[in-house]
């Protein structure tokens, strides 16, 4: 049946069941929770029931829903970081209630990285498992690189995230490549997160809101991807005054204004980065040094009424290479999404997205009029996606939805022009459509059990106009030819694939301070990302499946145990447990030529893969003295015929441990101090085992058809931080309006000069008449040496 006629299948269904269904006994209290002080939804607010022992959360646009017998009720709305609020109802009708929960006002700020609920049912009464939540409050107390707060780095200190080393982009997760990671920006896919080659990501914390992070158990409304979700959510802009926010450090500095269009009912953030490491250096520096980023992020949003808000939000970020002005290097980042919420009911909420987003990069070279050289690549896509969320009583929710997404892909765009003569090696651009339906139940089966299963149902086809070829069988691993071509016009089918992406998760509550979880997770991505490096280099390429190139299908099973400890459960351990298996992953032969290459299907390999590991987690959440301890033991994996003698061998990001740990002390209410210690295990590479030469030059190679056989040294280090609070009392005596801090931190404190990788060449030495040459390794250390660091941050 057609993905999309089941969908609407469902709605039907809904609305009749809202219109004739439903006992006239029972009623519905629903409305929008915000922060009093800026008027921004708040995501995740617990909304409890003392009577009856349920609630729900607010969901990411501050929207909750409960349906419950006609009676009175006490409900209690609860934060962390804001007072509870308490309400009193008699329920005799459907009642709208907004509620505006006010921060506390002094506290020690707490450290939350958990899920979505307060105080110890965070993760014990949720059901969501293999999820992390990121307070930015936390994350701007972590010691950084140059002393910039930075999103992407903050969540190499969770459990089974890891990096393959300094300078490389993105992140891992529980063995899955960078390129298996759907990263958003309010709805919109990023497929390049860093700045500057790796060291920060594209998100501006003064913009963000929210940060959660899924690792397993990812909800059917998220497909795309087989690896992890990175869902990252804009403040909606304060809707009460206007605000500035901003800092100035090292590396870059930031600005951003937020304020009122209409009071308390339309609102705006800007926010704006740049680097400046070009214009410091230039002055010690022979020519022109281009190395320098920036991006600007906005949004805006109006209440049309109050069923309908309007949201509107985007992204501009590019970074600048190059040594001369004849040179041209950029590549960048463009987003778009607009949002329409609308509250069909009182139990029912849809949401409407339509999103455009672009990465793309320029490599060029412009000698004069006569001699130049210009090569361009992107990938682009248009999405559009409903989202509904049916409330059907506290125990039961129902989310439902289709999702749409035609993908431009330009693998490169190559023009040299010699003496005057153009040579245009392009390749031809692909198309391609992705589309799914999905639905998802939360069930409540009893006070201590609960469920949530559903099915995604995708569907993908590979589009003309283009050219499909059709290659020789050939050595495993060995270099395949075209034997035969077909050109298919435009919006023809040349390739399709539909998979079913079945979800399902399951907590158990032992006692009231403890709980046991369960989930199995099918995901398929059907857009590769092609790169044989973990170095950061933005020349990479996306292509879709083809007719050679299959989709890569992965499932995931996760169990967990889960448990608060202390008086005031001010303690939290968990330990996972996960086993990860994918087919059609993608490897490359040796020697493999990535870029602009027509027949880059013949280059490429696909295999199985298994990635498995066991996760433990323990915190304490609050007091002077807070932190974390994060440990990973896990094995990553892969098996592609033709390379290693078909056996399996580990992925290039394979880390067998990996320790974190993070401690915050609040010495008093103006100073704290922050620091993490990092160690992991060395990741694989491959090693020469012999050497020929050739006209007196010394080559070496690896004769035995290993892959990652061997390890580079291990990786630890050490950072620490000092943050000082600016005054809160004037000399008068009156309090200040604004506020200010100072981040004083030191990164790889102890100078360690850990390995990003090892590379062997021929000795320099002169080599005696008749001795053979001589090879010698080279460690490459991206960061080999303390870095210190000072930022200075306000607000007003």
């Amino acid at each position: 049946m057609n993905i999309y006629r089941v969908a609407w299948i469902i709605f039907l269904a809904i609305i009749l069941e809202q219109r004739y269904g439903y006992t006239q006994s029972k009623y519905t209290i629903d409305g929008i929770i915000k922060d009093a002080a800026d008027g921004e939804s708040l995501i995740g607010v617990n909304v409890f029931i003392r009577e009856t022992g349920q609630g729900v959360v607010t969901n990411a646009y501050g929207f909750y829903s409960l349906t419950l017998p006609a009676g009175s009720y006490t409900i209690e709305y609860s934060f962390i970081g804001y007072n509870k609020v308490t309400r009193t109802i008699l329920l005799d009708k459907n009642l709208k209630l907004h509620i505006e929960l006010q921060e506390q006002s002094s506290q020690l700020e707490e450290i939350e990285i958990l899920g979505e609920n307060e105080g110890r049912s965070l993760s014990i009464k949720s059901i969501e498992m293999s999820t992390n939540k990121l307070d930015i409050k936390t994350i701007q107390k972590l010691p950084a690189l140059l002393g910039e707060v930075d999103i992407v780095k903050s969540l190499q200190f969770l459990p089974g995230v890891s990096q393959a080393g300094e300078g490389s982009s993105g992140f891992n997760v529980r063995g899955g490549s960078t390129g298996q990671n759907l990263v958003l920006l309010d709805e919109a896919p990023v497929y390049n997160s860093s700045h500057m080659l790796g060291f920060f990501s594209v998100f501006n914390p003064d913009a963000v809101k929210d940060v959660k992070l899924y690792k397993g158990a990812i909800p059917a409304s998220y497909g795309g991807r087989t690896s992890a979700v990175l869902d990252v959510r804009m403040k909606e802009g304060n809707s009460k005054q206007v605000e500035v926010n901003g800092g100035v450090g090292l590396i870059f500095s930031r600005l951003s204004v937020e304020g009122p269009l209409v009071k308390d009912k339309s609102s705006f953030i800007v926010a704006a980065r740049r680097s400046y490491i070009d214009v410091l250096a230039g002055p010690f520096l022979d020519g022109d040094l281009g190395l320098n980023f920036y991006d600007i992020t906005l949004k805006t949003n109006y209440t049309l009424n109050q069923k309908n808000r309007l949201y509107v939000s985007g992204y501009l970020g590019r970074d600048n290479f190059s040594l001369s002005d004849d040179a041209i290097f950029n590549w960048g980042n463009k987003t778009a999404t607009v949002r329409l919420n609308t509250i069909v009911s009182s139990k029912l909420f849809a949401n409407f997205s339509g999103v455009y987003s672009n990465y793309n990069y320029r490599l060029g070279f412009d000698q004069d009029e006569s001699n130049s050289y210009d090569w361009n690549s992107s990938i682009s896509n248009y999405l559009f996606k409903p989202d509904f969320s049916y409330y059907i009583s506290e125990t039961s929710e129902l989310n439902f939805g289709l999702e749409a997404t035609y993908f431009r892909f330009n693998p490169s765009r190559t023009v040299g022009v010699t003496n005057g003569e153009t040579v245009d090696n392009s390749l031809e651009l692909k198309y391609a459509l992705e589309s799914a339906a999905y639905i998802n139940h939360k069930l409540k089966l009893s006070p201590r059990a609960d469920v949530s299963y559903g099915l995604r149902l995708s569907h993908f086809r590979y589009l003309g106009a283009g050219t499909a070829y059709t290659y020789n069988d050939t050595i495993p691993g060995k270099r395949r030819s075209v034997v035969s071509e077909k050109e298919y016009g435009s919006g023809q089918t040349i390739a399709s694939y539909t998979t079913p992406e079945p979800r399902i998760s399951f907590k158990y509550e032992t006692d009231e301070n403890s709980s046991v979880k369960a989930s199995y997770t099918r995901t398929s991505q059907y857009i590769h990302f092609i790169s044989n490096t973990t170095a950061s280099n933005p020349l990479n390429v996306w292509t879709p499946s083809t007719n050679n190139l299959k989709p890569t299908v992965s499932n995931q099973f996760t169990l967990g145990y889960f448990r608060t400890l202390g008086e005031k459960s001010q303690y939290e351990a968990s330990v996972e447990t996960y086993y990860r298996t994918s087919e059609n992953e993608v490897d490359y032969i040796n020697g493999a030529d990535l870029l602009s290459n027509r027949y880059l299907e013949g280059d490429l390999l696909n295999g199985q893969g298994r990635a498995y590991g066991l996760e433990v987690y323990a915190q304490k959440k609050s007091g002077r003295l807070s932190g974390w301890v994060s440990y990973t033991l896990s094995r990553s994996e892969l098996k592609v015929n033709g390379i290693n003698r078909g056996k399996w061998y580990p992925a290039r990001y394979d880390q067998t441990h990996n320790l974190k740990v993070v401690g915050i002390l609040e010495i008093n209410k103006r100073w704290s101090a922050t620091a993490d210690f990092v160690f992991t295990t060395g990741t694989p590479t491959t090693y020469p085992n012999q050497r020929y030469t050739s006209q007196g030059i010394l080559i070496p190679y690896n004769s035995t058809n290993a892959r990652n056989d061997v390890r580079i040294s291990n990786y630890h280090r050490l950072d620490l931080s000092l943050r000082m609070e600016g005054k809160t009392i004037r000399r008068n005596g009156k309090t200040r309006r604004n506020h200010d801090y100072w981040v004083f931190s030191v990164y790889n404190i102890y100078a360690r000069k850990n390995a990003f990788s090892t590379y062997f060449s021929q000795s320099d030495d002169r080599v005696a008449t008749g001795q053979p040459l001589q090879a010698e390794a080279h460690k490459v250390s991206i960061i080999g040496t303390m870095v210190p660091s000072v930022s200075y941050n306000f607000k007003f």
